[in-house]
């Protein structure tokens, strides 16, 4: 077996680690957990190192078990976080947690054959039936408030700036947490919890939690990886439009590509390990040829083929580098009848658009359209001048005469017009 612990060190994903951890993944086949909040109906690239972790886990030959938090994240962990999260219902949970399922069967094999195949577990299945009572008795009383007290993250929220202070509820969070890795230690004989670092307090709280209700010789640990950030120092995964999604209704495939094409050479070398499943000699090859010629890029395409194939498909992969190439390369308007509504909209997200009445668009001539209705060119005159030099193109098919007249067929999804002049400047236009 690969050993699970040295892979992580020359990827830069791992950050603490207990004591006797590597020594237990090299004598056995280990089973390891790593928890997740259903919160959404969809996972995105912040929670890929942890689901990364769980990959390189099982291809070293290791059992993965990823919790989905149904209890915990009915509650909200305080790890972090300034403020509660809201309470979710059980419908909303359980399905959120099936659409969470479908992704990471992307990254883990659920039906290998042998004893390390992936399992999906939710703790709401052990916590829904647990009374208060019993939880006092079985987990409240061999956890002391003033080691609960002492975590970092309770630290931070008692003497933060959250108007709201810490609830009962949260407080309790490291609690449950641990029961979690007590009842899987006991139930699946699950020895290491994995997760990001601000999570060792909770963590280490679940392996006292098992030496003290199981006593010196029950063996648990856990490792975590380091909070991915940008080379600025930024968070990592986040856009100024918001998070990038691993569902395809969120983030399209072709904006999820362009997300890691556009990362910088810095950042390209350190995510090129953590987010893709390449062995090192590649990847080393890969920075060498990079340095060689940084202006290719060679190490964002070969990253943002590797992750979105991984997250989508090759047809997604081939699909956004079709889009790219549309606004960038050559490419022809049945490159645009292929994208979806979304996409389009991605793909031009950065050129003027000009919102105009459908009524107004259909039956009227392209150098009215252009010239009145959306100013894409200051005259009639020079739109004249550029049609007869080849200049303007509808839909990415040249314009032969400026009179030609808009039809409800020339609408793209039946709402937009592509109005190009040369060969990179472009106009949206919106029926409305």
């Amino acid at each position: 077996m690969k050993n699970f612990v040295e892979e992580l060190k020359w990827r830069g994903m791992l950050a603490q680690i207990m004591p006797g951890t590597e020594e237990l993944l090299q004598k056995q086949m280990v089973t390891a957990y790593l928890g997740t909040d259903p919160t959404a109906d969809s996972l995105h690239i912040g929670h890929l190192c942890g689901i990364m972790m769980l990959r390189h886990l099982q291809q070293c030959g290791h059992k993965p078990i990823i919790l989905v938090g149904g209890a915990t994240g009915m509650i909200g962990d305080p790890s972090g976080k300034s403020q509660e999260r809201n309470l979710l219902d059980t419908e909303t949970l359980y399905h959120n947690q099936e659409c969470i399922k479908k992704q990471v069967a992307k990254f883990l094999d659920f039906d290998a054959e042998g004893p390390n195949a992936a399992e999906m577990v939710n703790n709401y299945d052990w916590m829904k039936d647990f009374t208060f009572l019993d939880f006092a008795r079985t987990v409240g009383k061999h956890i002391t408030v003033n080691y609960m007290m002492a975590k970092d993250s309770v630290q931070q929220r008692l003497n933060g700036t959250a108007r709201d202070g810490l609830s009962f509820t949260e407080f309790t969070y490291q609690l449950l947490q641990g029961y979690d890795f007590l009842h899987l230690y006991q139930a699946k004989n699950c020895q290491l919890q994995l997760g990001g670092n601000d999570q060792w307090g909770n963590m280490t709280t679940g392996t006292e939690l098992i030496r003290r209700t199981l006593g010196s010789e029950a063996e648990a640990y856990a490792l975590t990886c380091p909070l991915i950030t940008k080379a600025d120092g930024k968070k990592f995964g986040k856009t100024e439009s918001g998070n990038i999604w691993l569902d395809r209704n969120r983030t399209t495939p072709y904006a999820f590509y362009q997300f890691w094409l556009n990362v910088s050479d810095d950042d390209a070398e350190k995510y090129i390990k953590i987010f893709t499943s390449l062995d090192k000699e590649t990847i080393d090859a890969l920075v060498e040829e990079h340095k060689k010629d940084p202006g290719y890029r060679i190490l964002q395409k070969r990253l943002a083929e590797e992750v979105t194939v991984m997250c989508h498909s090759k047809e997604d992969l081939e699909t956004a580098k079709e889009a790219s190439n549309i606004l960038f390369g050559k490419s022809t308007k049945d490159s645009l009848l292929k994208l979806d509504e979304q996409t389009l909209l991605d793909v031009f997200a950065g050129v003027p658009h000009y919102e105009i009445a459908k009524a107004d668009i259909i039956g009227k001539a392209a150098i009215e359209l252009l010239t009145t209705d959306a100013p894409v060119f200051p005259s009639k005159g020079e739109m004249r001048k550029l049609t007869q030099g080849g200049g303007v193109s509808i839909n990415k098919e040249k314009l032969s005469d400026p009179n030609t007249v808009i039809t409800e067929a020339d609408l793209l999804d039946g709402k937009y017009l592509l109005a190009q002049q040369g060969k990179k400047k472009y106009f949206l236009i919106i029926a409305k």
